[in-house]
């Protein structure tokens, strides 16, 4: 709290000076970031304006692992090649609003489909990525859940209209300290080792450097192949291997309160929270929030903060 406390009275002194800087016109003065020193006072003030609003969003974020570095998976679902390409679409979409948070991303695996369409576009059957930023598993959790695209596929000779599914997965980079309430024992983990490959099946590395762990008693499988070093990926891996088996347990958690407190609609496979219409007309629409916005190309190219902000508030 006394942190939280902290922050604001920090906004409230720029505040401040932002006012000073439009009464007098002065366009040099500090405030504590050198990149805008000598941008005007309403580039200032609308700078100012974002970082109360991140400010005010972050109320919200009061989770254990809110402020924790996220792990996102993305897998096809129904459609076919439609559904692969659909799945590197979501790729670039998260990857560019990260840009624009200033968090850093990094492709942990990448299993690729076959080639297709008049392009020869190459698909993506699954995907993970480690997203590095101050809460960034709080602005992307509620991300987790079925994504819907209605288009008219490239993949159709005679360009029929096409609908196809992906299912993103978001869980917390667990830290060290945290690590220690999930066991894991040795016995039963399978660990397998492969060659990294990359699109069209080639492969990218000569040598078994990839790791793929199995996690026997859920079943569940995870892999790293972007490291050159299987030590690395294998650490890669178990980190990924962490997260999910926290999401599990956390899972777990949520449906005994469901049990108590009535049921809630779940964000797991098979039930959609976002559409994706890019014809006949455009519509990018929540169907949990109800926001909605026409410019479907903005949010492609990583315009999410609209949806995000109004999911993290429900």
């Amino acid at each position: 709290m006394r942190e939280k406390l902290g922050e604001f009275e920090k906004l409230k002194e720029e505040l401040e000076s932002i006012k000073e800087l439009v009464k007098s016109g002065e366009e040099t003065r500090e405030l504590g970031d050198e990149a805008i020193a000598s941008s005007s006072p309403f580039a200032i003030a609308r700078v100012f304006e974002k970082k109360l609003r991140d400010e005010e969003l972050r109320v919200f974020l009061s989770g254990k692992y809110d402020k924790n570095n996220a792990i996102l998976s993305i897998s096809a679902g129904a459609g076919g090649q439609d559904a692969q390409d659909w799945v590197t679409i979501l790729l670039r979409m998260y990857e560019r609003y990260c840009q624009r948070k200033g968090y850093q991303t990094i492709v942990l695996h990448q299993s690729f489909g076959e080639g297709g369409g008049p392009e020869g576009r190459i698909g993506t059957k699954q995907v993970t990525l480690e997203i590095k930023g101050n809460y960034a598993y709080g602005f992307l959790k509620k991300e987790t859940g079925v994504h819907r695209l209605v288009r008219i596929s490239p993949f159709s000779a005679k360009g029929l209209r096409h609908t196809s599914f992906a299912l993103a997965e978001v869980m917390p980079v667990i830290s060290k300290a945290e690590e220690t309430e999930i066991k894991i024992k040795p016995e039963d983990l399978k660990l397998e080792t492969f060659r990294a490959s990359g699109p069209g099946g080639q492969y990218v590395n000569r040598r078994e450097t990839a790791v793929r762990i199995t996690h026997l008693p859920t079943g569940i499988k995870v892999a790293c192949q972007v490291e050159r070093l299987q030590g690395l990926n294998r650490e890669k891996a178990m980190k990924i291997l962490v997260a999910k088996l926290c999401q599990l347990k956390e899972e777990k958690s949520a449906k005994e309160l469901r049990e108590i407190k009535g049921d809630l609609t779940s964000a797991s496979w098979g039930n959609q929270i976002r559409s994706y219409v890019l014809h006949p007309y455009c519509l990018v629409k929540d169907l949990r929030t109800g926001v909605e916005t026409s410019n479907a190309e903005a949010v492609l190219d990583g315009a999410l903060d609209k949806f995000v902000e109004a999911e993290i508030k429900i």
